[in-house]
């Protein structure tokens, strides 16, 4: 999330009332979680595993629980709860303000676009030209979608990220300042979601089709002309590639790539990165001809085990 104007280090901390190390004019132009900061923007960081990670990130100013020595050319706030300040300051310069107008006064809809009955168009919602919305589509809050997309009916596209901190006594909700981003030429199927970035873009690319009941999480990209049958299951802050197929009911943990013109067969679980241009199956998936193998092998055991008894 960008912050605009930018603002000094000394204002930022006035907001949460903290103590900081740095240049008190030190600039602040955003505000990212951990796997999509760049230069100008705080992080949080509340656990010892993620302190060098955070600390030699390109965000240029920390939001951290444990006061430490400050990298050059960056600011550390120091918190006794860098989450719930976090959220403060994303509140701050993104309040929750929902419309309650089926179609809000912001929103923007292009020419020979058709928006059916039922449809929910949030704050600040943009879609092109020559676009058809499905009866019960709800988009939230300052999505974007290009020319020439369909959304079939009951899809809903930005709600919040599905990121919480466990604590003693219940899960605290990280607050969602992020978009979805659906790039031209994009098919979206009936009862399909769609997760805004926490704090910034979930991308679905130019040309990319989706059957019905998938689900992509926050933050995750994907790349043009890829093709997901029914009942996907995408994680957080993945990268799909272009040309990439998913087949029925795969599903996918966060923070993974899937390179360039891969294929996944049907039911299979991703729980690495795979490369592109091949093709894989199985729970956890590996290449398709050696999992075939395995499972051939598999069935051999009972004979095998009758042999040598």
């Amino acid at each position: 999330m960008k912050i605009s104007p930018s603002k000094k280090l000394k204002e930022i901390v006035a907001i949460i009332n903290a103590e900081f190390t740095g240049d008190p004019n030190h600039i602040v132009s955003g505000l990212n979680e951990i796997h999509k900061v760049e230069a100008g923007d705080i992080v949080f960081v509340d656990h010892p595993k993620y302190y060098d990670k955070a600390l030699n990130s390109k965000a240029t100013t920390i939001l951290i629980n444990k006061k430490v020595e400050c990298p050059e050319g960056k600011a550390l706030i120091f918190s006794d709860d860098p989450f719930r300040d976090y959220n403060k300051l994303v509140l701050h310069f993104q309040p929750i303000k929902f419309s309650k107008k089926q179609v809000s006064d912001t929103a923007i809809v292009g020419k020979d676009t058709t928006i059916m009955p039922g449809v929910y168009l949030g704050n600040n919602v943009k879609i092109g030209d020559n676009c058809i919305i499905h009866p019960n589509v709800t988009i939230y809050d300052n999505c974007e979608i290009g020319n020439n997309v369909t959304i079939h009916a009951n899809s809903v596209i930005g709600a919040d990220a599905f990121y919480y901190k466990k604590r003693p006594e219940k899960y605290d909700k990280m607050i969602s300042c992020g978009r979805v981003v659906i790039h031209d030429d994009v098919e979206i199927g009936a009862l399909c979601t769609i997760d805004k970035g926490v704090s910034g873009d979930t991308v679905i690319g130019k040309g990319t089709k989706l059957d019905n009941q998938v689900h992509i999480g926050h933050d995750t990209v994907v790349g043009q002309r890829c093709l997901f049958a029914a009942q996907v299951g995408i994680a957080g802050v993945v990268t799909i590639e272009d040309d990439v197929t998913l087949w029925g009911q795969v599903g996918v943990a966060s923070d993974l790539v899937i390179g360039k013109g891969a294929v996944i067969y049907a039911q299979s679980g991703l729980n690495k990165s795979v490369q592109g241009n091949k093709t894989y199956f199985g729970t956890p998936a590996g290449e398709a001809k050696e999992k075939m193998k395995e499972l051939f092998l598999v069935r051999r055991i009972p004979e095998l085990l009758e042999k040598i008894k």
